[in-house]
């Protein structure tokens, strides 16, 4: 025993990171279709906290809900947790806070966990042109040529037509030109109000129907894509999109002198080690939460760097002690 080192703190396992995106969504999915996205967020924010206040990490927000003096709570340089495992996080309590004020699809909670020095520190208001796909598509992509050759490499590596393949689009009027393109080579659009994380993740799984992400995005989403996709074997490539002089001194504060540079996935998460994911509302890759007398049910994503596995989980949470019916498959 002399051996070990026992003063090194251990190894936080990433289902114990599970409660921090779970309780997040649960608590925002009280808001459901409410029209009110701040309290949506905000009922997210406190819930997240609190579930990593719980853990016994040191862990240091990277990505969150803004600078200290425009954000109370899980700002950036926030320390939580109850001392341990140094670690940094990358968190969005709830992506689509519209989607929960509508009671739309495709909203959920994500949280990232990586070394020190493992996210990519970027402008959170710059931002990024952004392409994502799949293992079946990694290496294959190229974010300076045009949209219609990247569809076509795609629908060849997956053995299909053009007219086969599904991409994924912000519905902005920034992106009026990609979409007449997309819509030009043949493929089929799915445009989505809000969602850029899950739109990558939903690209990166087989089985959703989803083949590639691409548009113009914000870059904090897009480094949290990276950690994900990083899990998933998938590949995202991305480019700050520089509208003028103010965008250029906002990426020359983090570092960022070159506005053509490509960033690619381990370039943006060099360090990521845990991605987790909870719906929040319904989507095609996770369940939103489902409210019953004594509880609530929520379907979630453990992706994990350490041990190489992805977790589709489903759980029930009994908030009241006493059960008034039965638990349901």
């Amino acid at each position: 025993m002399s051996g070990l080192d026992t003063d090194q703190p251990r190894r936080v396992r990433a289902t114990e990171f599970l409660p921090v995106t779970e309780q997040a969504a649960i608590s925002s999915a009280r808001w459901l279709g409410r029209g009110d996205d701040k309290s949506a967020d905000q009922a997210a924010v406190d819930a997240m906290r609190v579930a990593l206040n719980k853990l016994p990490i040191s862990g240091t927000v990277v990505i969150g809900e803004g600078q200290k003096d425009e954000a109370p709570e899980l700002y950036v340089g926030e320390e939580l947790g109850t001392g341990g495992m140094e670690c940094e996080i990358a968190v969005d309590p709830v992506e689509g806070t519209d989607l929960v004020a509508r009671g739309d699809s495709e909203a959920i909670a994500i949280c990232a966990i990586g070394e020190p020095d493992g996210f990519l520190a970027a402008p959170d208001v710059v931002y990024m042109d952004k392409i994502a796909v799949g293992a079946t598509a990694k290496g294959r992509i190229d974010i300076n040529a045009s949209i219609t050759d990247n569809l076509q490499m795609v629908a060849r590596c997956y053995g299909r037509q053009v007219r086969e393949i599904t991409a994924i689009v912000l519905d902005r009027p920034r992106h009026a030109d990609l979409i007449e393109e997309i819509r030009s080579a043949g493929a089929r659009i799915r445009l989505i109000p809000d969602g850029d994380i899950t739109a990558s993740l939903s690209a990166a799984v087989r089985g959703t129907g989803d083949h590639i992400y691409v548009g113009k995005g914000g870059t904090t989403e897009g480094v949290i894509t990276a950690a994900a996709l990083e899990c998933l074997g998938g590949e995202i490539q991305a480019k700050m999109w520089v509208r003028g002089e103010e965008d250029l001194e906002q990426m020359r504060r983090f570092g960022m002198d070159k506005p053509e540079q490509v960033y690619r996935t381990r370039d943006l998460a060099p360090g990521a080690r845990y991605v987790l994911a909870t719906g929040i509302t319904d989507g095609n890759l996770l369940k939103g939460v489902r409210f019953f007398a004594d509880g609530a049910r929520t379907h979630s994503l453990v992706m994990d760097m350490v041990t190489h596995t992805v977790r589709f989980i489903d759980t029930v949470h009994l908030l009241s002690p006493n059960l008034i019916r039965e638990i349901r498959l």
